[in-house]
């Protein structure tokens, strides 16, 4: 998959766009610091430099992947979000990061609703999962707050994670989960909005 062919996903407040290689300062720095130890890190400059490599490359052979979430008026990048199924991995996974300074606004939640929602009408998935560390609670309120389950019969990567099963196309559409994550999504929208005690991101 060329670089072109990565579709452009719009939300109310952002741009989706494939990775590119001016974006990779914003990617190391959060891979080295503290807030990538859920994610493998933090990793040194080779690490970073291969993981990076790995999120364009993944676009080119699973012909899915991360997006580049930036700002729709400003062309800042907050983080990514996506699909990532490197080997190893038993499914598919709906996967994000927001850089250490940008979380608490609701840029993953309306990011990763708008790439499950692509993937699921445009690719055709019937689910996917989240691959979480249990000792990640920012990401297991975000996963919930998206709809997804922890599936306790589920096969992990190493064990040493939790999976969390988002809702298939059907149940999404037939329940209340979509109504929710667009109304909290609309909150964080109003800058009025000032959020006290909300679940990070």
């Amino acid at each position: 998959m060329l670089k072109s062919d990565i579709p452009v996903l719009e939300t109310q407040r952002l741009v989706l766009r494939g990775p590119e290689p001016e974006d990779y300062p914003d990617f190391k720095a959060t891979f080295s610091s503290y807030r990538s130890r859920f994610m493998g890190g933090p990793l040194n400059k080779y690490e970073a430099w291969m993981l990076y490599a790995a999120e364009i490359g993944h676009w080119k052979i699973r012909g899915f992947g991360m997006w580049m979430i930036h700002d729709k008026i400003t062309e800042e990048t907050y983080g990514m979000a996506g699909g990532w199924q490197p080997a190893g991995w038993p499914e598919r996974e709906i996967a994000w990061i927001i850089w250490p300074d940008k979380g608490g606004h609701g840029y993953a939640l309306e990011a990763t609703d708008a790439v499950r929602k692509y993937f699921y009408s445009v690719c055709g998935w019937e689910g996917a999962v989240s691959y979480l560390d249990p000792k990640n609670l920012d990401s297991i309120r975000l996963a919930e707050r998206l709809g997804a389950k922890k599936d306790h019969d589920a096969k992990t990567i190493d064990g040493n994670d939790a999976v969390y099963r988002h809702p298939s196309p059907e149940v999404l559409k037939s329940s209340q989960i979509a109504d929710g994550i667009a109304l909290e999504i609309s909150h964080y929208c109003d800058p009025l909005f000032k959020p006290k005690g909300f679940a990070i991101d």
